[in-house]
C-alpha cells in the first residue's frame, strides 16, 4: 500500500505544542462566553490575505450578543504575511497572531484552535472571502436550535475575463442544503457527507473538545476526516445561505491543482479511507451505502481526467487505492456520471490504455457523450471511443454506460 491508513490517534495531538514563536504569546484561561473565535491559517498569501481578514472582521455580531476574536497562524511564510497580520493586530485588538514554523495546513489549524478562547469556533482560509452577516447568521440559528454545529453553501469566487469578480454556487452545494434542516444526524441527510469543508461550519467549542475533534496533520485534504467525524457524532443544522466565498486560484498554487502527483493522490485515499473508516464505525448502512457511493466516489472524476500521460506509480496507485476502497463493490454501481462509470470500471479491470482512451475521447467533445438507445434502455454509444481502442470495450457491463433517469 503507498500511502498509511491512519487511524483516529493519527489526527494529530490536542495538546499543546510549544510551537509559539511569535510576539503575541498569550493565552487565555479558560473559554469566553458569547465569544467566536475564528482560526486563520496563514502561509504565503501577502497578496490576499487583507481581503481575508477585512472580511471576517467586518462581521457585525452586535445583533447576536457575541464578540469575535480572530485568531491568525502565520505557519512560518516567507513572504509578507506574517507582517500583514501583525500590522492588523496592532490596530485591532480582536486579532491574535501565532507565529509557528511551517508545518501544513492541519497543523496550523490545530494550533490556532488551542489558542482560540471563544465557545463558539469557526475557520477560515486566508485566501478566501466571508460574506457580510455570514457569523450572524450562523449564530443565531444554532441560538435558536441548540446543534452541535451548523453548516451552510458555498460560492465559487472566479475572475472573468475582463477580471472581475463572479460568484457561482455549486449546483451540488445547493442540493446538498435546500431544503434547510435543523437538528438532525446523519442517518437523516447522509449526503450531507459530502459537504467536506471546514470554513462553512460554526461549531460549539464543548462539541468540538468532548469530541476530541482535530485536523489530520503532514496530509493534504484534512477536511474530510474531521468534518465526517462530526457529522456523526452531532446535531447539526443545514442551512442554505452561501456563507463564504472559495477563492479559485488558477496560478497551480492551489492544492486541487496538484491532481497529477503520486503525493497528491496518496493523501486523497488516505483521507477517503480515514472517512470510510469513521462512517464504517457508524453501523448505519444506508449512510454507508450512500457514503460509499456518492460521496467518496464524488470526486473521482477530476482524477480519472489525469489518466491520460500519467506515471506508472500514479496508475498503479489509483489502482490500489480503488481497489481498497470499494473492493467488490464496483463503482459501476456509484453517482459518477456515465462516462466516469465506464472509466472506473475499466480502471477496476487494470485497462489502463482504454481507459486513457474513454477521458481522452470524452476530453475532445464539444457537448455531452453520444448516447443510443437501440431499441432498449438508453445508454452511451460506444461506437466511437470503441474504434479509438481497437474495438476493445465490447464487454463492458451494462451498469457502467446504462443511463439514469437523472442523467
Amino acid at each position: 500500500m503507498r500511502w498509511r491508513r491512519r487511524s483516529e490517534g493519527d489526527l494529530g495531538s490536542a495538546a499543546p505544542t510549544g510551537r509559539d514563536e511569535g510576539r503575541h504569546e498569550g493565552r487565555h484561561e479558560g473559554r469566553h462566553e458569547g465569544r467566536l473565535s475564528v482560526v486563520m491559517p496563514a502561509y504565503n498569501v501577502a497578496g490576499y490575505l487583507p481581503a481575508a481578514l477585512d472580511s471576517v472582521l467586518g462581521q457585525d455580531l452586535s445583533e447576536v450578543g457575541t464578540e469575535l476574536e480572530l485568531v491568525v497562524v502565520d505557519d512560518g511564510s516567507t513572504d509578507e504575511s506574517g507582517e500583514i497580520a501583525d500590522f492588523y493586530a496592532s490596530r485591532d485588538p480582536r486579532v491574535r497572531v501565532v507565529h509557528t514554523d511551517n508545518h501544513g495546513l492541519g497543523a496550523a489549524r490545530n494550533e490556532g484552535a488551542r489558542h482560540a478562547t471563544g465557545d463558539l469556533l469557526a475557520f477560515c482560509d486566508s485566501d478566501d472571502v466571508v460574506p457580510l452577516g455570514t457569523y450572524a447568521t450562523l449564530v443565531a440559528t444554532l441560538g435558536v436550535t441548540g446543534s452541535d454545529f451548523v453548516t451552510g453553501s458555498i460560492a465559487r469566487l472566479e475572475s472573468d475575463p475582463a477580471g472581475r469578480p463572479v460568484l457561482t454556487e455549486p449546483p451540488w452545494m445547493h442540493r446538498l442544503h435546500n431544503p434547510p434542516r435543523a437538528r438532525i444526524e446523519a442517518r437523516e441527510h447522509p449526503e450531507i457527507l459530502g459537504d467536506v469543508f471546514a470554513w462553512n461550519k460554526l461549531f460549539r467549542r464543548p462539541f468540538w473538545d468532548e469530541q476530541e475533534l482535530v485536523w489530520p496533520e503532514g496530509v493534504r485534504y484534512e477536511d474530510q476526516p474531521t468534518t465526517t467525524r462530526a457529522y456523526l457524532a452531532g446535531r447539526f443544522d443545514v442551512i442554505p445561505d452561501v456563507v463564504y466565498h472559495w477563492r479559485i486560484r488558477r496560478d497551480g498554487s492551489s492544492i486541487t491543482q496538484q491532481r497529477s502527483s503520486v503525493q497528491d493522490l496518496a493523501d486523497r485515499m488516505t483521507t477517503k479511507l480515514m472517512a470510510l473508516d469513521a462512517v464504517t464505525a457508524y453501523d448505519d448502512q444506508t449512510t454507508s451505502r450512500i457514503f460509499l457511493d456518492r460521496v467518496l466516489a464524488g470526486d473521482l472524476h477530476r482524477y480519472f481526467t489525469e489518466i491520460p500521460g500519467c506515471s506508472d506509480d500514479w496508475w498503479a496507485l489509483l489502482r490500489e487505492g480503488i481497489g481498497e476502497i470499494w473492493g467488490l463493490h464496483s463503482l459501476v454501481n456509484s453517482g459518477l456520471p456515465p462516462a466516469h462509470r465506464l472509466t472506473a470500471w475499466l480502471v477496476e479491470q487494470g485497462r489502463r490504455e482504454d481507459a486513457a482512451a474513454v477521458m481522452t475521447y470524452v476530453a475532445g467533445l464539444s457537448g455531452p457523450f453520444p448516447r443510443t438507445s437501440g431499441g432498449g434502455p438508453a445508454r452511451l454509444d460506444l461506437t466511437e471511443v470503441d474504434r479509438l481502442t481497437g474495438g476493445r470495450l465490447g464487454d463492458v457491463p451494462s451498469a457502467a454506460i446504462a443511463l439514469r433517469d437523472h442523467e
